[in-house]
C-alpha cells in the first residue's frame, strides 16, 4: 500500500469556485491531509489564525479580500504556513508581487491536481532554511 504523503498535515484550501475547491479537497484528503475549506479572503485569514494550518492553497481572486491581502496577513505570523497560490492570471507582475510577499509557489490554472499535490508535498518536506542556518557546521 502506498504511503499517504500528507498524513498528519493540516491544509487550508481557499477558492471561491466550489468545483475547484471540492476537487482540491478530495485529492488532499486522498493523500491523508486533514482539510478545511473556505470561499472568501476574510474567512481564510480567520481560519489561518484559528487553526494554524501547515499549508494554504490560496486562490488569487477572492471575494471580500483578495489573495494578495490574505497572503500579506498570513506572512505576518511568527511561523507562517507554506502558501501555494493558484490563479488563472498569467501576468508576470502578479507573480512577482506574490513572490515579494513571500508565497512559496505560484501555479497558473489550469493546474493538474497531481502537480498541486506534489508541490505542497515537496514544500512541506523541504528542510527549513532557518533550521539549516542554526545547525552547527552548516555552510
Amino acid at each position: 500500500m502506498a504511503s499517504l504523503r500528507l498524513e498528519s498535515r493540516n491544509i487550508l484550501i481557499v477558492d471561491d469556485d466550489e468545483d475547484i475547491l471540492g476537487s482540491i479537497d478530495v485529492v488532499m484528503r486522498a493523500e491523508g491531509a486533514t482539510t478545511t475549506t473556505v470561499t472568501d479572503g476574510n474567512a481564510a485569514v480567520h481560519m489561518v489564525n484559528a487553526t494554524g494550518p501547515d499549508a494554504v492553497v490560496l486562490d488569487m481572486m477572492l471575494p471580500k479580500r483578495s489573495g494578495f491581502l490574505v497572503l500579506e496577513k498570513i506572512m505576518e505570523a511568527p511561523a507562517p504556513p507554506v502558501v501555494v497560490m493558484i490563479t488563472a492570471n498569467q501576468g508576470k507582475r502578479h507573480m512577482a508581487y506574490a513572490k515579494a510577499l513571500g508565497v512559496d509557489a505560484y501555479l497558473v490554472k489550469p493546474v493538474s491536481l497531481q502537480r498541486l499535490v506534489d508541490t505542497v508535498v515537496d514544500l512541506l518536506d523541504a528542510p527549513d532554511p532557518a533550521d539549516e542556518a542554526e545547525s552547527p557546521g552548516g555552510e
